[in-house]
């Protein structure tokens, strides 16, 4: 029998193997199609949701890269013109609100001690050195990125498509700046995205009151202060308790503060919450801004950015919103306004970064608008022609409403039209330092939008950054290359125009919980941009939990990380456990025994393999095919009808039906039956009846391991790397080894 290789005399080392098989691949230069000439006709393209440049990789990341990873190396086995372009966010709020907590810590000075040049200094610095330890962990899972084409969405590359974006659309009269209500953080002094904003249950009291004594109707509100900025009562049209009372007006004085109050009809009050009669404050509710828009109410503000009163009383003024919740309430009281207080549960919403409770507030910002007419650049979404008018709302709604974007799993495919039917206007303007600066310039009463900045002196480029939503939106035609490359068909093999060989992409991977903030918005700049829809089908994977469902968190403890499980089990066990068990859309629980049960599963490839190898003759030809039994041929039938299955499998988005299909035939039908079958037939004294027992094994194992690679690439590659390969093989590594074929 064969001399099997000293490495499988010992245990499968993962630490001792990963690190030299990436630095192989990487050498290769086979991340990148340019170095690689397609056998197929197709092209898979694909971008890298990009981390941010905040800390360090979770498991929703390792998640994401094992599936992503799989994607791309059974793409490029295939022979398909396959590239995966990597890149990091730079996260304006939450790199800007961890560099500042990091600065006030250690220095006990805020950002503007420092001034802004100073301040954006200790910020690129700390987003570089996250960067790098990002970089180092994508590495160490295994992704066969092409590092060639990596992006960040604040390099120079980013900057010049930002600009020209933003001037395409301000053109257009998409970008314009409005005095509209905004989600306004008091802490941190800024506007935030919804994204930004999370939502925490908190005990509350529902008040129902009069304003006085002769105004007809009673009001239920959970927040008394804000009632000093109403300007109308609403209550549903078909309401018959107030119908008499719709289009009445009331001048009132309430604890000291002068109200002019007109009673409206509205179908967005819920008659049966509280008296079905609420308060309209046009300054401070994103709902009341809009009834107020709807029949022409004032607005007035009482709570500025610090969350303090304004515009009120005496007894009111400068107050804290809690401090005058109170003073009013001892005012209704002592009224006899007061009707009823009920304890409840209430949604506090607060920034996400900051930890600063959310006021809605009326502020002077820029906006996407949604709903304006343009005319579209090309008819790259189905449905939508060169020419058409139509709004960015519309363009978002054709590309998935015509199943030119296919979403997996399809429940989503509702929860995206409900959110694009109620969109916004966009609020994209920011008042932090770390960012893409609104290219906008003023000088006196002149505005000046452009990619560069105006000439002459005088000119004062606007303070505010753009969302970070703004810059990812563009993601994945920025990356291959626009606005610089704009146009063209799609290129020769080696030939570099990424825009026209790869965009559309083929697949956008992402977790279902930015299926808004990120996914529509690409969706948006796409369409608006290029005319055409930035991905083919996006598939979303759920949050990764902990044993017992609930969501990993430091504050209890009960994180686990996906470089401590790649050190102790191997990046293989940890890339595993992430896709067996793990369907679209579904949140997927996670343990360290479940890590620890693929690592096993690693031995047993390892030790099968072993037996493989130690059972060929030492003239074994892997070219010659000897007569095979029926039942020979029956396993090899078994084996090509699996491959089926897998690749339908994979084509179809049913990673986790593969992975767990792959898992079982090796397991428990290749280790637990064909081996042991062998045996018997191996210790033959007939040599051609132990070849054939041979030649069975080998084949079995080789094409397994083509099957395996792309959700155990490390282990696939070593093992490869030993075995024999047929003519044609003997150079070609595992990474592009033809995918197995019927």
């Amino acid at each position: 029998m064969a001399n099997i290789p000293e490495k499988f005399l010992k245990p499968y080392d993962p630490s001792g193997t990963e690190d030299r098989i990436y630095k192989m691949w990487e050498k290769s230069g086979y991340f990148n199609p340019d170095n690689l000439t397609p056998r197929t006709e197709n092209t898979f393209s694909i971008v890298l949701p990009p981390p941010n440049v905040t800390g360090t990789l979770h498991m929703g990341h390792a998640a994401t890269l094992a599936i992503e990873d799989l994607m791309v190396r059974y793409h490029r086995m295939r022979g398909d013109r396959t590239v995966w372009v990597p890149g990091t966010d730079h996260a304006a709020i939450a790199t800007q609100s961890k560099v500042e907590s990091i600065l006030y810590k250690k220095e006990k000075k805020t950002r503007h001690d420092f001034g802004r040049e100073a301040f954006l200094k200790h910020v690129e610095a700390f987003a570089k050195e996250s960067h790098d330890t990002i970089i180092n962990q994508v590495r160490k899972l295994g992704a066969s990125v092409d590092w060639s084409r990596e992006a960040f969405t604040l390099d120079e590359t980013r900057e010049q498509a930002v600009r020209t974006a933003f001037k395409n659309m301000y053109d257009d009269g998409l970008i314009y700046r409005g005095y509209r209500i905004v989600n306004w953080d008091p802490k941190g002094q800024t506007t935030v995205s919804d994204d930004e904003v999370i939502h925490e249950p908190a005990p509350g009291k529902l008040y129902t009151f009069k304003y006085s004594k002769d105004f007809p109707i009673s009001i239920a509100t959970t927040r008394p202060e804000t009632k000093v900025g109403d300007t109308a009562v609403a209550v549903h049209p078909d309401d018959k308790r107030y119908q008499a009372l719709i289009g009445k007006e009331y001048s009132i004085s309430f604890c000291g503060v002068d109200l002019h109050i007109k009673i409206v009809g509205d179908e967005a009050v819920d008659p049966e919450y509280g008296t079905g009669a609420v308060g309209v404050t046009p300054a401070h509710s994103m709902t009341d801004w809009e009834i107020a828009g709807r029949h022409d109410l004032s607005l007035k503000q009482v709570i500025n950015e610090y969350a303090k009163m304004i515009n009120v009383s005496p007894e009111l003024e400068g107050k804290k919103t809690k401090e005058a919740r109170e003073i009013i309430l001892e005012w209704l009281r002592k009224e006899n306004l007061l009707e009823k207080e009920e304890d409840m549960e209430m949604s506090l919403s607060k920034a996400e970064r900051s930890g600063g409770v959310i006021e809605p507030l009326p502020k002077l910002q820029w906006f996407i608008d949604v709903n304006k007419l343009f005319s579209m650049k090309s008819d790259g979404v189905k449905g939508i022609a060169t020419g058409d008018k139509v709004s960015l709302k519309e363009v978002m709604r054709e590309a998935v409403k015509n199943s030119q974007i296919e979403i997996f799993p399809e429940s989503f495919t509702k929860v995206y039209f409900h959110w694009i039917d109620n969109l916004r206007d966009w609020c994209i303007s920011r008042q932090i330092w770390y960012g893409h600066r609104i290219p906008v310039w003023y000088h006196g009463e002149e505005i000046y939008c452009g990619t560069e900045a105006p000439e002459g002196d005088g000119w004062e480029q606007d303070s505010d950054t753009l969302d970070t939503w703004f810059s990812s939106g563009l993601w994945t035609f920025s990356v291959l290359g626009w606005p610089s490359n704009t146009s063209g068909v799609r290129g020769k093999p080696g030939q570099k125009n990424d825009l026209a060989n790869f965009h559309p992409t083929s697949v956008l991977e992402t977790g279902y919980d930015i299926l808004f903030f990120w996914v529509a918005r690409m969706i948006l700049m796409s369409g608006y941009h290029l005319g055409e829809i930035p991905f083919e089908k996006v598939y979303l994977h759920g949050i990764v939990r902990d044993q017992n469902g609930k969501k990993m968190s430091k504050s209890l403890g009960n994180i686990i990380d996906p470089l401590d499980m790649s050190e102790k089990f191997g990046a293989d066990a940890t890339r595993l456990s992430l896709i067996i068990g793990n369907p679209p859309g579904n949140d997927t629980k996670l343990s360290e025994d479940k890590i620890r049960a693929y690592r096993k599963f690693s031995n047993k490839i390892w030790n099968a393999t072993r037996f493989v190898l130690s059972s060929l003759p030492d003239n074994f030809n892997p070219d010659h095919e000897p007569h095979l039994s029926a039942k020979d041929a029956e396993h090899l039938t078994k084996l090509e009808k699996l491959t089926k299955e897998i690749t339908d499998d994979i084509e179809h988005f049913r990673f986790y039906l593969a992975g767990e299909k792959l898992y079982q035939y090796f397991w428990h039908t290749f280790a637990d039956v064909v081996i042991e079958d062998q045996k018997s037939r191996l210790e033959s004294e007939d040599a051609e009846e132990q070849l054939r027992a041979a030649w069975l094994l080998y084949s079995l194992l080789k094409n397994q391991l083509k099957l395996l690679h792309p959700f155990m690439p490390f282990i696939t590659e070593e093992i490869w790397s030993e075995i024999p390969k047929q003519a044609g093989e003997e150079n070609i590594p595992l990474i592009i080894a033809p995918w197995p074929t019927n």
